[in-house]
């Protein structure tokens, strides 16, 4: 991502990025500390195991806190009201069916693809299934070529 690039989030996934990132800066960093701070009164800390680890643990922290503030830096809300409703677009939630099962998902960008954390399935824009979706409307019924096949979703509900 370019310093610019804007991200664009849910205002759910922009407040979960925001506890994220205040949990790793106090908590996670606390906790890293004393386990450095252990090690080295364990004594010699150039054959220590447990220090290295700690130090491994604490640049990695470090990189994720990095990963998030440039993230909300560039952080826009996604504004579902300036979407045509009953359409399919980022922030959408969609059901659709698929060989007789329904599924729900949540059209993301990238930055906020996975599971949440109630168990909301948040798919990426970009991904295959993410951008078939994108501008069809309830009714319509997609196909789209993922590594298992060919699928067909019938999309049931758009919020």
């Amino acid at each position: 991502m370019s310093t610019n690039e804007r991200v664009r989030l849910t205002e759910q996934g922009l407040k979960e990025l925001r506890e994220e990132l205040e949990r790793l800066r106090t908590v996670e960093r606390a906790k890293i500390s004393a386990r450095i701070r252990e090690a080295k009164e364990g004594g010699d800390i150039s054959e220590s195991g447990e220090y290295e680890d700690a130090k491994h643990s604490q640049a990695f922290l470090e990189g994720r806190i990095k990963e998030l503030e440039k993230l909300l830096a560039n952080a826009e809300v996604i504004d579902r009201s300036a979407q045509p409703a009953g359409t399919v677009g980022l922030g959408s939630k969609v059901t659709v069916e698929e060989n007789g099962r329904t599924y729900t998902y949540t059209i993301v960008d990238g930055a906020e693809a996975g599971r949440g954390r109630d168990g909301e399935v948040r798919i990426s824009s970009k991904s295959a299934v993410g951008s078939a979706l994108l501008g069809r409307r309830v009714g319509d019924s997609v196909e789209v070529e993922v590594p298992a096949g060919k699928l067909t979703f019938k999309i049931l509900s758009v919020e």
